[in-house]
């Protein structure tokens, strides 16, 4: 009898050491500035490995979901991006200061021309630049797509790439499932969807999709998205772009 007891409580130790370990805690904290120690507000925290965002108070204050060995994200407009591990003494000790470090921005000159208006509608309309970057969506549908040239839209090039048997864009998607799974769970996120909405630079995509800047591109590209919305969607936009190109992949390899 002593002998099975020994036996079953050297199997559940371990499975019981190991549900703790995954159990998520409430992770408190706050933002400041790392030169003068000011808070913060609206700062960005993203939990990687659970894709679940929050913003700073006020006061620069957190709280956010997490277990030992999490990894989050940190961003602020102007300031460094930030990777932080989830350590067991700050789910022992908790109210950790997180200090993010201002960045040095050189303004480029940007020149802003001027329409000239005649008053009349039908002339007006015609000497507006019509910019071909931009998306559209069809009612019913959660999701978007480019719209390109007259000849040919976007939308047309990315079912012709898609449906191409010789190219499944798998070398794209199917050697990264786990990092592609990810994109519907930041798109579900209103925090993560509101922070990539007024960031440009895809540093943010890139850390939480665990891949790189060139990859996202090259993603992009291989769903016949043009060089210009490569170049100035945001990250939004961006996102929204390869979750409807990864959701067509999965139809059709199905």
């Amino acid at each position: 009898m002593l002998r099975q007891f020994l036996f079953f409580s050297l199997i559940l130790c371990p499975l019981l050491g190991f549900s703790q370990e995954n159990q998520l805690d409430t992770i408190v904290g706050k933002v400041v500035n790392a030169a003068n120690e000011k808070p913060l507000q609206g700062a960005n925290i993203i939990n990687i490995n659970t894709v679940k965002g929050t913003t700073t108070s006020q006061e620069g204050d957190f709280r956010i979901r997490a277990k030992m060995n999490d990894t989050l994200y940190f961003s602020y407009l102007g300031y460094r991006n930030m990777q932080v591990k989830v350590t067991k003494d700050w789910l022992k000790y908790g109210d950790v200061k997180i200090k993010m470090t201002e960045k040095a921005i050189a303004l480029e000159e940007v020149t802003v021309k001027n329409i000239k208006l005649t008053g009349y509608l039908e002339i007006d309309a015609r000497n507006i630049p019509i910019y071909d970057t931009y998306r559209y969506q069809i009612s019913g549908l959660d999701y978007g797509y480019e719209a390109g040239d007259k000849d040919k839209s976007s939308f047309a090039e990315t079912v012709e790439s898609i449906t191409n048997p010789a190219d499944l864009l798998y070398n794209i998607f199917g050697n990264r499932p786990k990092q592609m799974k990810r994109i519907q769970r930041m798109k579900d996120n209103k925090n993560i969807r509101n922070l990539l909405q007024d960031k440009y630079d895809r540093e943010t995509l890139a850390a939480v999709l665990q891949i790189n800047k060139t990859t996202i591109e090259e993603i992009l590209k291989r769903c016949n998205f043009s060089r210009k919305f490569v170049q100035e969607a945001n990250d939004l936009q961006v996102l929204d772009a390869m979750g409807s190109c990864y959701e067509d992949y999965k139809a059709i390899k199905r």
